[in-house]
């Protein structure tokens, strides 16, 4: 058993700020590309479809357009933190736990 020290809570408290930093930036940027990947498309088919155009009104298109930016955001910032925890709970687990190479 090893006893938790305010240095090592500290430490930890850091390293999840920066992993929630990087999260949020990397589903910022998530966001953003899935923004002009849906409001392109979307844009167009209203000018250019006739079904579009009389049953997508500007609510509507807006409503599709952040819909899809939500879901990247949220869905690259999960994976993102999820990945950074499975690093860091390798890097801080046991020697023996280390080795998972069959023997």
């Amino acid at each position: 058993m090893c006893t938790v020290t305010r240095a090592h809570l500290d430490q930890r408290l850091a390293a999840a700020k920066r992993c929630s930093r990087e999260a949020a930036i990397a589903g910022a940027k998530a966001a953003a590309v899935a923004t002009v990947a849906t409001a392109v498309p979307t844009l167009a088919s209203v000018r250019m479809l006739p079904w579009a155009r009389a049953h997508l009104n500007p609510t509507g298109q807006a409503l599709i357009i952040s819909t899809v930016a939500g879901m990247a955001y949220f869905i690259v910032a999960d994976k993102t933190i999820v990945s950074m925890a499975r690093k860091h709970s390798y890097e801080d687990a046991p020697e023996h736990l280390k080795n998972t190479s069959f023997q």
